[in-house]
């Protein structure tokens, strides 16, 4: 209940029509003031104002001026030029111009009054511009650089061409009545720029251009042009969990998520539901479980929203799968076949062999948080065939298994194994040398390739006789010769 001296002189106050006397000694705003006990002017709500057509008005167009407020009890004035030039409150509330001259060119509002003393005035509407004005030149072509949506925070330019030169540009927004803004470029080009687009930025917009001289002359509007404000998702956050695979009954875990999310609210969420508002401190948040229960195994992801609205969501972060269960199972063993490197495009079977029949084997790779492939087994041994082996194949593996009810029991992990992935070996192993080749006699062997067939072997056996002869004479030579020739 409002009591009195709870209003300032100034305050504003809306009381709805059923609560309003129906026999009133003095007009509904002074019941109103004397009622609620104010001691000072009381101020009404301004009113809206509008005009139509809107925009530059050619001589002799018919314009009608609209005045709307919430002022029962009240008179209704146009002004135009802070000038007041009309009482509405006779008429209705619109004035009509029915053939417009220059001199109507000006900038209209409307403002009320009370029908006592003192008048109690209430605030000016918004001014609507009015331009009477020649409309010979042809409408200007208008673009976005860039030409499709920009980011919040981003900039644009609106570029105006005109068909004049040395003629004043001016940019409107559709519902806007007013001028956004004037360039007078040297040449017939005009460039708008908006730096930091925020939301209210988004709309249509046309602009318009005149020469400088008194009375102007206005070309048509150009066509208009939507400037899309998109609001693009924020990059999607990180996730990780510690420690990693199966996690034991009353084992701690911690969840940690990190985002580049400066002012942005961080969340976790399970199984696709939202459970925890993560506190964060600089570009990432820690959720921990200190005593892991069998309801905390599920599917975690986390995401980052806009602390205001609309919210802004980003994508979610990569899942991880916590398994909590008792690990009562010993380690299984695991192996490579073949054993050696594996070449690209070959095949490896990864084979993992339990202790327990019948049992669910899971392969997991090192730093991949989810199980790579499952199987169930009619024995203890489960085997994960890989083919058409790629680089990222290779790495770390190990499996686990568990039983098959409601509440498993798992094993520990194995020892990891690593496939090593080689380019350029065989999958089926070293290849042997070709065996020697026979050429036919008469044909030469491919350049590069020894070729010792018989023949060619009987052509170095001779040539190696010639040289010893030839040794044999150059020695015999050397040592007749006579002593202390020169």
């Amino acid at each position: 209940m409002m009591r009195e001296g709870d209003l300032r002189p100034g305050c504003r106050i809306q009381v709805p029509w059923d609560l309003v006397p129906n026999d009133l000694s003095s007009s509904p705003g002074c019941w109103l003031a004397g009622q609620i006990g104010i001691s000072g002017p009381f101020l009404w709500s301004r009113p809206s104002i509008s005009v139509c057509p809107s925009g530059v008005i050619a001589p002799g167009a018919v314009v009608t001026i609209h005045c709307q407020c919430w002022c029962w009890g009240r008179r209704l004035f146009l002004d135009k030029d802070g000038i007041e030039i009309w009482d509405l409150s006779a008429d209705g509330d619109e004035f009509t111009i029915p053939s417009a001259r220059w001199e109507d060119a000006g900038a209209y509002s409307c403002r009320s009054h009370a029908m006592w003393e003192p008048p109690n005035w209430s605030y000016a509407s918004d001014i609507v511009r009015i331009m009477v004005a020649e409309t010979y030149y042809p409408k200007p072509a208008i673009s976005l650089r860039p030409s499709v949506g920009v980011a919040l925070g981003g900039a644009v330019t609106i570029q105006c061409r005109g068909w004049h030169q040395n003629v004043r540009f001016l940019l409107y927004k559709v519902g806007n009545p007013n001028t956004l803004q004037g360039v007078e470029p040297a040449g017939d080009m005009a460039e708008f720029s908006i730096r930091n687009v925020s939301r209210r930025d988004a709309g249509t917009y046309s602009c318009r251009y005149c020469t400088k001289s008194d009375p102007s002359v206005w070309s048509e509007p150009s066509d208009p042009v939507e400037l899309v404000v998109a609001e693009l998702p924020a990059p999607r956050p990180s996730i990780s969990v510690s420690p990693r695979g199966v996690i034991a009954l009353g084992q701690a875990v911690t969840i940690h998520c990190q985002c580049r999310c400066k002012a942005r609210r961080l969340l976790l969420c399970k199984d696709g539901v939202q459970i925890r508002k993560l506190d964060v401190a600089g570009d990432g948040g820690e959720f921990t479980i200190p005593s892991a229960r069998w309801e905390d195994s599920g599917v975690y992801s986390c995401r980052s929203r806009s602390r205001s609205g609309p919210p802004n969501w980003s994508d979610p972060s990569d899942y991880v799968q916590i398994v909590v269960a008792e690990l009562r199972y010993p380690k299984p063993s695991i192996s490579l076949r073949p054993t050696g490197g594996v070449a690209l495009g070959g095949a490896v079977t990864v084979r993992c062999q339990g202790s327990h029949q019948n049992m669910r084997f899971l392969l997991h790779k090192v730093g991949n948080r989810t199980a790579l492939q499952d199987m169930e087994p009619a024995g203890n041994v489960a085997e994960f065939p890989i083919r058409n082996v790629s680089r990222r194949h290779g790495g770390n593996y190990h499996c686990y298994y568990y039983s098959k009810s409601d509440l498993p029991v798992w094993s520990q992990p194995s020892d990891p194994v690593e496939l090593v992935v080689a380019e350029g070996t065989d999958p089926a192993g070293p290849q042997q040398p070709d065996p020697p080749m026979t050429e036919p006699e008469g044909e030469e062997a491919p350049p590069g390739r020894l070729d010792f067939t018989h023949a060619n072997i009987t052509r170095l056996g001779l040539g190696a006789v010639v040289l010893l002869i030839l040794g044999l004479i150059l020695a015999e030579a050397y040592y007749s010769r006579p002593r202390g020739a020169p």
